[in-house]
């Protein structure tokens, strides 16, 4: 990172709940207005204004987390016009509202959702501390799933999602899903939207693949199979989300790859649950770039 580049976060880091214009910028950065915003965005991939407000989100979900803040104030200590304002950015950039966010400030409780870089790496040993300096922002959470229903058209040989849309075909545009996943969407009774799936073993056939396009739906759903779909009971279990920062479109590879890296090295243990991929499927979110690339994990608690 360049000299200009850490002038201007270093800047930004200690003004973050304060107004900070394209001049206090320019001068941090000791250049034009126009330079520093080229030379940072060259950097950063971002304009400094996208950087201030991202910082911005972080440190005031870091605020949250410490449950004594209220989230009017929180939004006008960093900066924002409004509360409402502030939620709808809070609630795009995380996928969750402040207020929900603020009442499960504890990591280690259910229900967590927090910045992966502030964790307090200190009292985790068990993981490479060097995630934080090496990786983008991350968001993990945890969240309950009721028993229910899982509608998925069956691969007969596909491990991923590209494989499985060169086996099943494409859907319609604009967001070519698998064709498959525009069936699955018409359902109106679905609890989520569609989903990509990694099948286990005692949820695959024998001569099937392990990649699916599925939807969730109520447990006592009982409403129309489409024709050559399956389905699968699902009891109520715990999945780990995570959630990568937002992305430009045409980057939606590299945000995977990026996430794919920090799921490798995060470890549930030490929040007191492991992976256990018998009980549901490993499920990915359609990677949209205003709301990060999200994968789903079954977790179980550890006794």
């Amino acid at each position: 990172m360049s000299e200009t580049a850490e002038r201007i976060k270093a800047y930004i880091k200690s003004h973050l709940q304060e107004p900070i214009t394209a001049s206090d910028v320019a001068k941090a950065a000791g250049y034009s207005q126009f330079h520093a915003a080229r030379l940072f965005k060259e950097e950063t991939g971002l304009s400094p204004f996208e950087y201030i407000r991202r910082e911005r989100l972080i440190d005031s979900a870091r605020t949250l987390r410490n449950g004594k803040a209220k989230v009017i104030d929180v939004a006008f200590d960093y900066v924002f016009n409004s509360h409402e304002g502030f939620t709808r950015a809070f609630a795009n950039a995380f996928g969750i509202t402040p207020k929900k966010y603020a009442d499960y400030p504890n990591p280690n409780a259910n229900g967590w959702l927090i910045p992966y870089r502030y964790l307090d790496r200190q009292k985790f040993k068990s993981e490479e501390t060097n995630m934080i300096e090496n990786t983008a922002v991350i968001f993990t959470q945890i969240i309950e799933r009721p028993a229910r229903k899982l509608i998925l058209k069956r691969s007969k040989s596909a491990t991923h999602y590209f494989e499985y849309c060169e086996e099943v075909g494409c859907g319609k545009p604009p967001m070519y899903y698998p064709a498959p996943a525009d069936i699955l969407n018409e359902i109106k009774e679905a609890l989520y939207e569609s989903v990509g799936v990694w099948l286990p073993d005692n949820m695959r056939p024998e001569g099937t693949g392990v990649y699916a396009s599925a939807v969730e739906v109520p447990v006592d759903y009982a409403g129309e199979i489409p024709e050559g779909f399956d389905v699968i009971d699902l009891e109520p279990c715990k999945m780990l989300v995570f959630q990568g920062e937002p992305f430009d479109d045409e980057n939606y590879d590299v945000a995977i790859g990026d996430l794919w890296k920090c799921i490798e090295k995060f470890n549930p243990e030490v929040y007191g649950y492991r992976y256990d991929y018998t009980i549901a499927p490993k499920m990915q979110l359609a990677p949209f770039g205003w709301r990060g690339y999200i994968e789903l994990h079954p977790v179980v608690e550890i006794k």
